[in-house]
């Protein structure tokens, strides 16, 4: 197991403690000291009124979330993958991330994924010391056979936890594009990144807990990164998420809602329509405002990429 990056005192333990004292997450707030003797009430509010102060601070981050999507989206275009690394918290919300965007956006198996330091053991209990593991990085990424087209986002609320940090170092040795997400300024991972995102949430209600406001930043900023990808990549219609998988009765109702809503086709309509596309809500969508057959529909998407839009316009001019 490879050491952790040290300031160089010869203890790994207390160079470690020198770097956590510096970071802005692991500050300890003065007020908030007797937290333990407030009304249950008045914690609740309190965590509340940190809550608050997240996303603006994700939206400061917005030109560069910006400008690592468009990025994303370029890798994926021609074929890559998204694939979040992290440990504890910032790899199980990579993770989770990972997990929804198949049913959400019909990704690919495989497309989006999720690493977290010590494997699929730590999602349900943590593995403390596999956050360390630097050699373990490099190999999880090999394991899935890591190319230039692909695009690796390591995720650290510290912006120093090794694991995350040799990803991205490991990805850019491959020449796939990286991506640094943190909560502190001027971190080693974002330092290693060809796209730092650094959100400044700043200490947290309870000292050594940054599974707070430092990983509701993370969920926002991996939501805004997943999603606006996916837009980028045509998987929406609008604000209407079209690619979606009907694997059940939820899903089913919720593909005639959609097409409804893209169409403005009575209920008859739009059930013919899905059923002629076998389901499929772009097929359905396209059929009834292109006014062609399931097969020219699905020439048509093939055509433009899967981009419904487009696909729309060929069919209104009769391509």
């Amino acid at each position: 197991m490879a050491a952790t990056e040290t300031s160089g005192t010869g203890n790994p333990v207390d160079d470690l403690r020198t770097d956590l004292a510096g970071l802005a997450t692991e500050a300890r707030r003065s007020d908030l000291s007797g937290i333990d003797r407030m009304p249950t009430e008045a914690i609740v509010r309190a965590m509340n009124a940190e809550d608050r102060t997240v996303a603006p601070a994700v939206g400061a981050a917005a030109a560069a979330i910006a400008a690592a999507v468009d990025a994303i989206a370029a890798r994926m275009e021609r074929g890559g993958r998204l694939i979040y690394a992290g440990a504890g918290t910032a790899g199980r919300l990579g993770v989770l991330d990972a997990s929804e965007c198949r049913p959400t956006f019909n990704t690919a198996p495989g497309q989006v994924v999720g690493l977290i330091a010590g494997g699929p053991a730590a999602i349900r209990d943590a593995v403390e010391s596999a956050e360390d593991d630097t050699r373990a990085a490099a190999a999880d990424l090999e394991e899935l056979g890591l190319v230039p087209e692909d695009a690796v986002v390591g995720v650290s609320a510290s912006g120093r936890t090794p694991y995350s940090v040799a990803a991205v170092r490991h990805a850019a040795e491959r020449g796939a594009l990286t991506v640094g997400v943190s909560s502190n300024p001027g971190s080693p991972l974002g330092a290693a990144a060809d796209h730092a995102i650094e959100v400044e949430t700043g200490p947290e209600l309870i000292a050594g807990s940054t599974r707070l406001k430092a990983g509701t930043a993370q969920k926002l900023v991996l939501n805004t990164l997943s999603t606006a990808t996916m837009i980028r990549l045509g998987k929406t219609y609008g604000n209407l998420m079209v690619d979606l998988r009907s694997t059940n009765d939820k899903l089913r109702a919720r593909a005639h809602r959609i097409v409804e809503m893209a169409t403005g086709a009575p209920d008859d309509e739009v059930e013919r329509a899905l059923t002629a596309g076998s389901g499929d809500v772009k097929t359905a969508i396209l059929t009834i405002l292109g006014r062609v057959g399931a097969e020219e529909a699905g020439r048509l998407l093939d055509a433009s990429g899967g981009r419904l839009r487009e696909a729309v316009e060929a069919a209104a001019r009769g391509d």
